[in-house]
């Protein structure tokens, strides 16, 4: 095992590995974006559900994140600093697209009314070969995007409550209500279970050449 492989493993801390980039050692950057692309991808497609618009969201997000790391400081976790980061990315590229929603309890039933239908599939649809995953992916990509995301945070990324909440900037209450929400909306489009690691799965292939776009850039 190499160097990058030893830092990249979840034995090390990303205390360590900010550290050895701070001290200098630019290349070390390359653990933090491999660590973070899966997480990052899942949460941006189910803010944005655009392939192609996430993957540019995701190096922004990631330089903005190198340029700023003198100023992080360790007083939070530096996953919620970075998605947070990422978030903020990702709902510039909606109030672009005049699609902002608001973060707030008074529109979700209007959101639930009103979900688009029909959406364009991405390439990721393509990626999911069994029948099952294929709904599935489907049937998350119809939830209203409040719902959508703190789905994906809490179901498939595993972020426990509080980090949902940190990174979405609302109640704890919130997460919870649109956890459960979306539960119940899924609940009727689905009958069995899944395996969240084949859902909206970020390629080994696309990881290299985030790692390499956003090395350039730095």
């Amino acid at each position: 095992m190499n160097r990058e492989e030893i830092i990249a493993s979840t034995e090390v801390s990303d205390f360590e590995v900010i550290n050895r980039i701070l001290l200098g050692e630019k290349n070390f950057y390359t653990v933090i974006v491999r660590r973070y692309n899966q997480r990052l991808y899942r949460i941006g497609m189910a803010i944005l559900n655009d392939d192609v618009e996430l993957e540019d969201v995701m190096q922004v997000a990631y330089i903005n994140a190198y340029e700023n790391l003198g100023k992080f400081g360790f007083k939070a976790s530096f996953a919620t600093w970075l998605t947070r980061i990422f978030i903020n990315e990702c709902l510039l590229r909606l109030k672009k697209r005049g699609k902002i929603i608001a973060m707030n309890e008074d529109n979700m039933e209007f959101e639930i009314q009103h979900q688009h239908k029909g959406e364009t599939q991405t390439p990721v649809t393509k990626v999911l070969n069994a029948e099952l995953k294929i709904i599935l992916d489907g049937a998350i990509r119809k939830l209203p995007e409040i719902y959508r995301t703190v789905f994906v945070m809490r179901e498939i990324e595993n972020m426990n409550v509080a980090e949902t909440r940190d990174c979405l900037a609302i109640s704890e209450v919130n997460v919870k209500v649109r956890l459960n929400r979306a539960k119940a909306m899924l609940r009727d489009m689905l009958a069995t279970y899944y395996q969240k690691e084949d859902i909206l799965h970020f390629h080994l292939s696309r990881c290299d050449k985030m790692v390499k776009n956003v090395m350039a850039k730095i």
